[in-house]
């Protein structure tokens, strides 16, 4: 008696589990909302929720065309956030280092993420 019971509420378990993953599934595609929970999400999300700045390195290297605001973006929602090499109890900015490839090489992204605006500082290839 008690397997049967079992049984039931397992195969019901599963079909509310199904149904429920599709509809969140599309609910987030809808909307767009994204569910970032791991620390390198988090902070890429949230140096992308403030306006950024450039230093006059990278103004530099924008106005000679060596680097594009496309690859920064990239770096932004691609890269790979280097904990062990950041600061992150500096106060009032933290600094972090983005990891990722330009033209398939390996760079370094140096952004200060300070609270109400973030500056990428330096990339290095």
């Amino acid at each position: 008696m008690f397997l049967k019971r079992l049984g039931y509420f397992l195969v019901g378990l599963s079909f509310g589990l199904v149904f429920l993953a599709f509809f969140l599934k599309k609910k987030s595609d809808e909307t767009g909302v994204t569910f970032c929970y791991l620390p390198n999400c988090r902070t890429l999300k949230d140096i992308r929720s403030k306006p950024l700045t450039y230093s006059d390195e990278i103004n530099v290297l924008i106005s000679n065309k060596t680097l594009d605001s496309t690859i920064i973006n990239a770096f932004l929602f691609d890269g790979d956030v280097d904990f062990g090499q950041s600061d992150t109890k500096s106060r009032p900015c933290k600094t972090y280092y983005i990891e990722g490839e330009v033209n398939d090489k390996e760079a370094v992204l140096k952004v200060l993420n300070c609270p109400s605006k973030a500056r990428v500082e330096s990339i290095v290839y």
